[in-house]
């Protein structure tokens, strides 16, 4: 009797020290708690630390990631995350062009990725095919998301325009850009010109240095066939107040695509214009051709993507880097807006380690960890970095970078996306480039390569 007794007494303590373990752990929604049932304190890094530890020492997670700058300032960052948290990290670094195919097969017949990383052109598709955790429920769990991170403080055009689906945020922008221009001040000291602050004087400036000195042209800008053109095009098209689709009727039963509108078309042919002071092969510049172009010193002008200010500033890189100077995107007819794209953390819907996935997005993209990636070579998408003084005294462009954003914002607060949110995006930017490297190339008027364009954008959006 005593031994069945003790037996007994044996599994009720075992049972109940189960149990205690379990309400330390783990409430409801998954947040961490003391031995009181009362949240743990995260309200520092070291505290989130222990509390990260004491749930997922030991796990395992995966993160799908493209072969870009980021990534690589989050893996000089992973030993310390590891160490603090106890959560192993494993990699999947692959080209851009590869990603995207690689998140979706897994996303449907797979399951091996924790973490992916989102360009922000996919959004869109990524939410409407359920690969991707909404966030909301974390960003608003204070036991999951300490104030430390600092939502708030990502920069405002990156939290409302690129990290969102009909207005549910899928992603943490982890890496952006706009476009802003950078320029010659040897060059325009020596002919007495200041930068330009609108697209009329833009295209003046173009021109007159085109030709001014032997072998310059100039500006230089992406206009590859396709979607590099389409997006060196949008680059300034949004300040004419045109577009592809009227945004305001995406969502509905007939999304109204808009590239006849004069003031589409009237941006085409500026930008055709604008490219015609760029050097020759211009129609095969990719972003990469178009930076090389001005930092060999061939152009005056180069407007393209901020996160790539760093190489333009570069001595090792740069033949220009001391005498280069950087302005936001010009005001156009329609006023100011600004490119407006990167990349995003998100959380596999696959996952089966979800929280310890958003406790790896807490970490790298932390507020209180941004000045490190930064220094990392990581591409800021924060306010208070580009408000650091140390920061920006190694990057000069950055007060020109925030006035880009903040002009991005603006056509997020208008309604505007840089992007159209419709699951179709590349197809449409695909279709738009085509006909643009076609009006580039002389073979049609750029109000012809509207009207194609129109065309086709209807029978793609009717079939879809």
């Amino acid at each position: 009797m005593r031994k069945r007794m003790s037996a007994l007494l044996a599994v009720l303590l075992c049972l109940a020290m189960v149990l205690g373990m379990a309400a330390c752990n783990n409430t409801g929604d998954g947040s961490s708690t003391s031995d009181s049932g009362e949240p743990v304190d995260i309200s520092t890094l070291e505290k989130w630390s222990e509390a990260m530890k004491a749930k997922y020492d030991g796990t395992t997670i995966t993160a799908a990631m493209a072969s870009h700058p980021s990534t690589t300032a989050f893996q000089d960052m992973v030993d310390e995350f590891t160490e603090l948290t106890g959560i192993n990290v494993q990699w999947d670094v692959v080209e851009e062009t590869n990603l995207k195919q690689k998140e979706l097969t897994d996303a449907t017949s797979g399951g091996a990725y924790d973490v992916l990383m989102v360009d922000a052109f996919w959004i869109n598709e990524f939410a409407s095919k359920n690969v991707l955790v909404p966030l909301e429920d974390y960003l608003n769990n204070a036991n999951k998301t300490p104030e430390w991170f600092d939502y708030e403080d990502i920069m405002a055009a990156y939290r409302n325009g690129i990290s969102k689906a009909d207005g549910v945020t899928y992603g943490i922008p982890s890496a952006g850009e706009t476009r802003f221009i950078a320029y010659r001040t040897d060059l325009f000291e020596k002919y007495d010109k200041e930068p330009p602050e609108t697209m009329e004087e833009f295209l003046e400036l173009a021109q007159f240095f085109t030709g001014r000195e032997e072998g310059l042209y100039g500006v230089s800008m992406r206009a590859q066939r396709g979607i590099h053109f389409a997006s060196g095009w949008m680059s300034l098209m949004y300040n004419f107040g045109g577009g592809f689709v009227d945004q305001s009727t995406i969502g509905s039963d007939e999304i109204k695509v808009t590239c006849t509108d004069p003031k589409t078309v009237e941006s085409l042919q500026y930008f055709v214009d604008l490219l015609k002071c760029a050097p020759p092969d211009v129609g095969t510049y990719t972003h990469e051709e178009a930076l090389g172009a001005f930092l060999a010193g061939k152009t005056a002008m180069w407007l393209d993507a901020t996160a790539l200010a760093n190489q333009i500033t570069d001595p090792e890189s740069s033949t220009v880097a001391d005498k280069v100077a950087f302005v936001p995107t010009p005001t156009g007819p329609e006023g100011d807006g600004a490119a407006l794209a990167g990349w995003n953390l998100g959380i596999s819907q696959k996952s089966e380690n979800k929280d310890a996935a958003w406790a790896f997005i807490t970490f790298m993209v932390s507020k209180e960890k941004s000045v490190e990636y930064v220094k990392n070579g990581g591409v800021s998408t924060r306010s208070s970095c580009f408000e650091n003084e140390e920061l920006a005294a190694e990057n000069p462009s950055y007060p020109a970078q925030k006035e880009a954003l903040e002009a991005a914002n603006g056509l997020v607060e208008k309604g505007i996306s840089w992007i159209p949110q419709v699951a179709d995006s590349n197809a449409l930017l695909d279709i738009a480039g085509k006909y643009g490297s076609d009006c580039l190339a002389g073979n049609i008027s750029a109000q012809e390569a509207c009207e194609s364009m129109q065309t086709e954008m209807e029978d793609l959006l009717a079939d879809s």
